[in-house]
C-alpha cells in the first residue's frame, strides 16, 4: 500500500526511526543506573508503550487518567500519574486501583495530602504518592528545601492504604537552554534538588524509595544522576524540529510527520497552501525564539527526503497551511496541486493529539497501522 492511498492530512511513524530513539534513551537510562519510566503523553499507543518498556521494568508515566485506563486495558499496571491529584479525581483513580493498577499520584500541598489520606482510609483504597519538587521550573512542586515537605510526609504516610514513596520532579525550564552545558547545569540542579528532599523525608523517618526525574534534555545530558532512581522522558520517542533545535536529536532522527496535500498555487504572492492548519500541525511556535525559527513545520518530499532549499510552514488557519520558501522562490512546477508533501512537527506531542492512530511507513511505502488515544 502506498502514501497515496491515504486521506490527508494524516499521522505518519517511521518505526525504524522509532526504534532507534527507543534503545537511544534505554541505554542512556542504564549507563546512569537508573530506570526508564517512559511518558507516554505524546505518544498515547500501547504499541509504542511496549517497545519503549520492552528492557525496562514496565513502569510508564501519563498524563491523564484517560491515558491511565488505555495503558491499563492494555497490560500495563504500573502506572505514574504526572499531575497533581486533585480530589474530584480520587474516585476514579480508586477504580483504577480495584481494576489491578499500580498507581502513584503525585501532589505538591498539605491540603491535597489531607484529601488522600482521608480518601484513602475511608474508602480502603491503596495509593503509592510522591511529592512534587520544584527544582526550577517553577511550574508546580515544593521547594526542596520547604517547610511542608516534612508536614506532607507525616499527614500522607499512613499505611496500609497511603504510602509516601518519595519524590519527583521536572526540569521543563531544560527547553529554555540555548546550549548543551546549560542543559547539564539544569540536569544537576535537577537531581541535587530531588535527591535533597528525598533525603530530608529519609532523616525524618520516612523511607521514601523514589527520586524520579526527567525531561528528555535532562536525560540525555545528564553528567550522572547519584541518588535517582527513575527517568522519566517521553518526546524522544519521535523528535521534533524543537527538540533538534536544543540538541536533543538530530533531523534525521524525526520519527513522527504529517501527511499533507498541495491544494492551491499563488504564484502572485509566492506562497501556496496545503490542507494541513492549525488543527492538523498545532500553533504551538516553541521554535519562535530557538535559533532558527521553523515555523509552523517543515516541508519534506514524500518519501521524506528534504527539499534542495527549506520550505516552511508561515502560516495556518484552521485547515490551510501557507508555505513559503525560507530563500528564494518556491519550487512550484515540482509541487503541482494534488501532490503529496510530509511536514515535519514544531512540537510533535502537540501535533500529534488531533490523530486517532499512526501509519507506519518505510519511504513511500505503508507497512502497518497503529492506534492511539485521546481525551482526559
Amino acid at each position: 500500500m502506498s502514501l497515496a492511498a491515504l486521506e490527508t492530512p494524516c499521522l505518519l511513524l517511521d518505526p525504524t526511526r522509532l526504534q532507534r530513539n527507543l534503545e537511544r534513551m534505554s541505554e542512556r537510562a542504564r549507563s546512569l543506573g537508573v530506570h526508564l519510566r517512559p511518558h507516554l503523553k505524546t505518544a498515547k499507543s500501547c504499541d509504542v508503550a511496549r517497545r519503549a518498556t520492552a528492557d525496562e521494568f514496565g513502569g510508564i508515566t501519563v498524563s491523564t487518567l484517560h491515558e491511565a485506563e488505555y495503558f491499563l486495558a492494555g497490560g500495563f499496571v504500573d502506572l505514574l500519574y504526572a499531575v497533581g491529584i486533585v480530589a474530584d479525581k480520587l474516585p476514579r483513580a480508586a477504580r483504577l486501583v480495584r481494576a489491578g493498577a499500580r498507581l502513584t499520584l503525585i501532589l505538591d500541598s498539605v491540603e491535597a495530602a489531607r484529601e488522600v489520606a482521608a480518601f484513602a482510609a475511608t474508602h480502603a483504597v491503596a495509593f503509592a504518592v510522591l511529592i512534587e519538587i520544584d527544582t526550577g521550573e517553577g511550574r508546580s512542586g515544593l521547594l526542596p528545601d520547604a517547610a511542608d515537605l516534612v508536614e506532607i510526609g507525616w499527614t500522607l504516610d499512613r499505611p496500609p492504604y497511603c504510602r509516601l514513596d518519595g519524590v519527583m520532579t521536572h526540569a521543563g525550564h531544560s527547553y529554555a537552554a540555548r546550549d548543551l552545558a546549560t542543559v547539564a547545569r539544569i540536569a544537576e540542579t535537577e537531581r541535587s534538588g530531588a535527591v535533597r528532599a528525598a533525603e530530608r523525608l529519609r532523616a525524618a523517618g520516612f523511607r521514601a524509595p523514589v527520586v524520579s526525574i526527567g525531561s528528555t534534555p535532562t536525560a540525555l545530558h545528564a553528567a550522572q544522576l547519584e541518588g535517582v532512581t527513575e527517568l522519566r522522558a517521553g518526546v524522544y520517542m519521535f523528535g521534533d524540529l524543537f527538540q533538534a533545535q536544543i540538541g536533543s536529536c538530530a533531523v534525521e532522527d524525526l520519527a513522527v510527520s504529517v501527511l499533507a496535500t498541495v491544494t492551491g498555487h499563488r504564484r502572485d504572492a509566492g506562497h501556496l497552501l496545503i490542507d494541513a492548519g492549525g488543527l492538523a500541525l498545532s500553533k504551538d511556535r516553541s521554535t519562535a525564539d530557538a535559533p532558527h525559527d521553523c515555523g509552523f513545520g517543515l516541508l519534506a518530499r514524500e518519501d521524506g527526503t528534504p527539499f534542495a532549499h527549506e520550505l516552511k510552514v508561515v502560516r495556518v488557519y484552521q485547515e490551510h497551511g501557507l508555505v513559503r520558501a525560507a530563500d528564494g522562490d518556491l519550487p512550484f512546477d515540482d509541487l503541482p496541486v494534488g501532490a503529496r508533501v510530509r511536514v515535519l512537527p514544531n512540537h510533535v506531542c502537540m501535533t500529534a493529539a488531533m490523530y486517532d492512530r499512526y501509519h507506519l511507513v518505510e519511504g513511500a511505502a505503508i507497512v502497518g497501522e497503529w492506534t492511539r488515544t485521546n481525551g482526559w
